[in-house]
């Protein structure tokens, strides 16, 4: 198996991110592109395990940083740039899977497309197969409502007065900055972002796989979503949002209920 580690590529605003492409070596055209969910990062737990897992079964699987997820260059995972964190939008992460679709293909010649998305990083996977040619789309505890993440009432007032706010990144116990410029960009772009329009108005084949113990992005979220998309979700029992895997990651084996999932698109793609 080839691999490419801490490849670079241009995002949004010209701003380079890392990424990983693993290529078997009797590669026959099928390439899976995962997007990491919110504070995620391409080598977050057992990450590099499920690029591994697809590689065995044929597949090229490539998986990046955000450009504007924190990280950097020289330290991808400790979220050292916090002014990039900060100017980070949804418009940003559905633009930067873009960009890094038309870098890989500067590598590398798909004859098919799959996109997977964990968590937030659904949001951009269904955004980002709207109106490009994806053959499947693979949805992981994805979220169905960007609304649904922004306050309202005196939490959005207080944002908009101070210019920020700041979420605590519970791995790394930072206090990181999000500017108002977040919410701005929705509401400029709402019709855009609007999930459920998204998956309603798409033929792409999806699988919505969620955990029916996920208390970060309910299981109502994926129902929502397979409703949209004309399918049933494939509940995982007993699974949290990250499927049992957790950061570090260090055993050789993938967590059950992650390897689970594994199968399960792996099934849906072939």
């Amino acid at each position: 198996m080839q691999r490419i580690t801490n490849g670079i590529y241009q995002g949004a605003d010209g701003r380079e991110s890392l990424y990983d492409l693993f290529l078997p070596e009797d590669w026959q055209g099928d390439l899976i592109l995962f997007v990491h969910g919110f504070m995620g990062f391409k080598d977050w737990g057992a990450w590099n395990l499920v690029a591994t897992y697809f590689a065995e079964q044929g597949f090229a699987f490539a998986k990046l940083n955000l450009s504007h997820n924190g990280g950097t260059v020289e330290n991808p995972l400790d979220f050292p740039d916090l002014e990039a964190f900060s100017n980070n939008t949804y418009s940003k992460e559905v633009e930067d899977l873009s960009l890094f679709r038309k870098h890989l293909a500067t590598k590398i010649h798909a004859k098919r497309l799959y996109l997977i998305g964990h968590s937030r990083g659904g949001a951009a996977v269904i955004l980002n197969s709207k109106d490009q040619r994806v053959d499947k789309i693979v949805l992981w505890a994805s979220i169905c409502d960007i609304a649904k993440r922004l306050p309202e009432g005196q939490e959005l007032n207080e944002w908009k007065n101070q210019g920020h706010r700041t979420v605590l990144n519970g791995r790394t116990r930072q206090n990181l900055p999000q500017k108002f410029s977040l919410y701005e960009d929705f509401q400029k772009n709402a019709s855009k972002l609007n999930l459920e329009a998204a998956v309603k108005s798409m033929s792409t084949p999806m699988l919505v796989i969620h955990g029916d113990q996920d208390r970060s992005v309910e299981l109502a979220e994926g129902e929502a979503l397979a409703t949209w998309s004309q399918t049933k979700p494939s509940v995982i029992p007993g699974a949290d949002h990250v499927f049992g895997a957790s950061h570090p990651w260090t055993k050789d084996e993938l967590p059950q209920d992650l390897l689970e999932v594994c199968k399960r698109t792996s099934e849906f793609i072939k």
